[in-house]
């Protein structure tokens, strides 16, 4: 069995997802993702499976992977976005992800962003580094109302976290999950977005990219819906914000700032316009990227693998 692993998290990280993973005896290749359309064409179809990241499986590559020897998919992650779903299936690919295993640690990060920002930490790490002792004021987050667009296992994490520090919790989905909500009333539960953007003060996305939600952050949100200049934080998918939109609301105040943790394109580009904004930090996509959090979506991403090939041959 020829397998190739492309997440450099789960290479990066020693623990039990690499011993359960050598355990198994494959052929193993390995790569540092994200691969692309171009670099996957001409070697996909030597391996037997992938463990991928955020690599570009378009219908082209697994077309290729199955003119060759490609039987399964296995994403190390949750998103699937990068995966032709459609084409693996017309061609008989099998893809499993890994849900449930990175809401604590990407809802830290989203709190460890905010914080960053509101108590101007980024400021003030490189301000004392040169030696100065220039001081900001930064504001308080407790009493301030909280957006969470997308109540799954992260914004339902997030939502429990942000009343814990006092926030106000508004959550909107297009699935209302009525027994979460009735185990947590204080998350304000509404279908409609709109409610969101008249009343947040921070807003942070938990949805997955799909041409319906793509640029959600748009223009006609940002001049004309956002009512209390909130801050925006993404740590799902870099496509769902116009960029322009944004760096154009930034600009005039119409947000107070955006905080990231994922691009439109990854690794950054030099030319990226968000780079060295004023009110926008970039983290570059590290926000499951914990040692528990990495080992738990290792071993699940090693044992999906596992179940597809033993399924396959049962």
């Amino acid at each position: 069995m020829k397998v190739l692993l492309t997440s450099t998290s789960f290479q990066d990280t020693p623990g039990t997802h690499q011993e359960l993973l050598q355990e198994q005896g494959y052929d193993l290749d390995t790569l540092r993702g994200p691969i692309s359309e171009e670099e996957l064409l001409p070697i996909i179809g030597k391996y037997d499976a992938v463990i991928c990241g955020d690599d570009e499986y378009t219908e082209a590559v697994i077309k290729k992977g199955t003119e060759g020897n490609l039987k399964y998919i296995s994403k190390y992650g949750v998103g699937l976005d990068r995966i032709d779903l459609e084409a693996a299936k017309k061609y008989g690919i099998p893809v499993t992800n890994c849900p449930g295993v990175n809401q604590v640690s990407v809802s830290e990060h989203v709190l460890a962003l905010l914080f960053t920002f509101e108590k101007n930490i980024h400021v003030q790490f490189n301000s004392t580094n040169t030696g100065s002792w220039k001081r900001w004021v930064g504001h308080e987050i407790q009493g301030k109302t909280i957006g969470i667009v997308g109540l799954g296992a992260i914004g339902k994490e997030l939502s429990k976290k942000a009343n814990a520090l006092g926030l106000n919790v508004i959550a909107c989905d297009l699935h209302m999950d009525e027994e979460f909500l009735a185990q947590n009333p204080f998350v304000t539960f509404e279908i409609n977005i709109e409610t969101i953007y008249e009343k947040a003060d921070i807003i942070s996305l938990h949805i997955p990219h799909t041409p319906k939600s793509e640029h959600l952050i748009n223009e006609e949100v940002v001049q004309y819906k956002l009512k209390r200049k909130p801050i925006l934080i993404n740590t799902s998918r870099g496509m769902l914000i116009d960029t322009n939109a944004v760096l154009k609301g930034l600009e005039q105040g119409k947000l107070r700032g955006y905080l990231t943790d994922v691009l439109a394109h990854e690794p950054m580009l030099e030319d990226e316009p968000l780079k060295g904004v004023e009110n926008v930090l970039i983290t570059p996509h590290v926000g499951s990227r914990t040692f528990q959090s990495v080992e738990r979506q290792g071993t699940m991403a090693v044992e999906n693998l596992i179940k597809l090939i033993s399924t396959e041959n049962t």
